[in-house]
């Protein structure tokens, strides 16, 4: 961390609101991108985002230096992300089956096609919500399963589970969206 962010943060640490504004106009797009890939809708990224931004100014005395900022912020958003989504789930389902994996064969279509990171993007924001917090969590920001489980208060093998169907769903998105590349 350079000198000049630690001398910020150490001024946001004193109630310092020039300071506050600097971090928040420096880290605010990063959060938000983390907020709206577990929200997939612009108006729960942004209250995750308000309620994220009040956790870290009144958390802010807790960093330290001879950590990652920008780590400690993606934790806080991804942990508000979680809030909001237990807060917000309407039904919960608990299945308990085993994990089921990929065979290569279900992956033999996508050998030659090459996607975008939009595309890809728009594929798992197009995951049903579920599948899609569990699939975030696990692929992208590195959660194991145990955690996923204990963080989202849901059963280990749901977990799993979730993750299986993702996948599956993600490989039908990505197969359909390939269909129409070809017809183009």
């Amino acid at each position: 961390m350079e000198a000049a962010d630690i001398h910020i943060i150490e001024r946001c640490k004193k109630g310092d609101s020039n300071a506050q504004r600097q971090v928040y106009a420096r880290y605010s797009s990063m959060m938000f991108a983390v907020a709206i890939r577990y929200t997939n809708a612009r108006v729960d990224a942004e209250d995750v985002m308000q309620e994220a931004w009040i956790k870290v100014f009144r958390h802010i005395k807790s960093f330290s230096e001879h950590n990652s900022f920008e780590g400690w912020l993606r934790r806080i958003v991804v942990n508000t992300a979680i809030t909001h989504y237990r807060r917000n789930q309407k039904h919960q389902f608990q299945l308990d089956i085993e994990e089921v994996h990929a065979t290569p064969n279900d992956f033999e279509a996508f050998k030659e096609i090459d996607f975008t990171k939009d595309e890809l993007a728009k594929a798992i924001a197009q995951l049903p919500k579920g599948y899609g917090m569990v699939f975030k969590l696990y692929v992208i920001d590195g959660f194991k399963h145990k955690e996923i489980a204990e963080q989202l208060g849901i059963d280990l093998n749901t977990s799993k589970s979730q993750l299986s169907r993702a996948r599956r769903y993600l490989q039908d998105v990505l197969h359909a969206m390939s269909q129409r590349a070809k017809k183009e």
